[in-house]
């Protein structure tokens, strides 16, 4: 037959070749596990809507990031979430110095000193209305809120973490951290920001989670329209100006165009913020039989790393580690 065409598939003849020509890896150094810190004893939790996901007590806590630090993960984000009945207007647990994720932090640090602590830095957890700010009269307050979210930086950072990840959306939330930060003497601590984080339906799970789904209205005065793409340009932009060392992404599997957006434009690492939804449609299908969960999560979190995101916040974290692991 005398026609002149490419032999693409010369290149994909055995697992070796393909894994020679691997454009996109997966390290489980590139992973930030998800951890949620809870008030009492012996408390090992399943959360309704994320099999294989925990409540945990600070008891149970170092169990915990021991297997976490065998399987080769390097970093953690903390979630607090208190008790209801520590709950009040302006959030005060999540700038108290023995606040559940000050006293997670300090334990992890002294036990794991190497593992890096990402604290998420917000109030929605530890607000009794379940809003990111201080609320009146059924607005969330914008420059009002910002004293609270630095206070609550600085007490993350006096208890010992790595990093602080500023999540509330506020305009100048950036700026106020790190003026915060600076003050304090923490102007080596650097700041992971949400920088685009949409409006989502795949939040959820994290809501049951966090036990922070707001008591009244929503957030997208707040958070950003997922119709939008150039919008999280000015976003990222404005943190980048405010003292941003991270930019986040999140969600992160209906929003790779952004992702790679924000590469493009950007000289910041990204992250991407595999989030509880994604988590929970995958583990649902797999659990009914309906999909291979191994390869189904490779491929999304190869796709996220393909468009462009240098770390991934993901609840599938250990289960990954541990598949990379089996593959050597």
């Amino acid at each position: 037959m005398d026609i002149q065409f490419k032999r693409h598939r010369r290149l994909r003849s055995s697992a070796n070749m393909r894994a020679l020509l691997r454009e996109t890896h997966l390290r489980a150094e590139d992973f930030i596990y998800p951890l949620f810190v809870v008030e009492g004893m012996n408390q090992r939790n399943e959360v309704a809507s994320m099999p294989g996901v925990y409540h945990l007590s600070l008891d149970l806590l170092n169990a915990e990031i021991e297997e976490i630090v065998s399987l080769g993960i390097k970093s953690i984000i903390l979630f607090g979430v208190p008790d209801a009945e520590q709950k009040d207007e302006c959030g005060t647990q999540a700038f108290h110095d023995h606040g559940i994720v000050q006293r997670a932090t300090r334990q992890v640090k002294e036990a794991f000193p190497e593992l890096l602590v990402v604290a998420d830095t917000c109030l929605c957890e530890y607000t009794d209305h379940g809003h990111c700010g201080i609320v009146e009269n059924g607005e969330v307050l914008n420059d009002q809120s910002l004293e609270l979210l630095a206070r609550t930086a600085v007490s993350q950072a006096k208890a010992g973490a790595d990093i602080i990840a500023p999540s509330n959306m506020m305009d100048g939330f950036v700026a106020a951290i790190r003026k915060g930060l600076d003050e304090a003497g923490f102007e080596h601590i650097p700041i992971m920001s949400y920088a685009v984080k949409y409006s989502s339906a795949f939040y959820g799970p994290f809501r049951d989670a966090a036990q922070s789904t707001p008591q009244f209205g929503d957030r997208k005065t707040y958070q950003m329209d997922p119709a939008n793409r150039d919008e999280a340009l000015r976003e990222a932009q404005s943190d980048i100006e405010e003292g941003a060392d991270f930019l986040i992404v999140k969600p992160a599997l209906s929003y790779l165009d952004i992702i790679r957006d924000v590469k493009n434009n950007f000289n910041l690492p990204i992250v991407a913020y595999n989030v509880s939804g994604e988590y929970s449609m995958i583990k649902a299908a797999a659990l009914n039989g309906w999909i291979d969960e191994k390869a189904t999560v490779m491929e999304m979190l190869i796709g996220m790393k393909r468009a462009g995101t240098d770390l991934i916040i993901t609840y599938f974290a250990k289960d990954v580690a541990r598949w990379l692991k089996e593959e050597k």
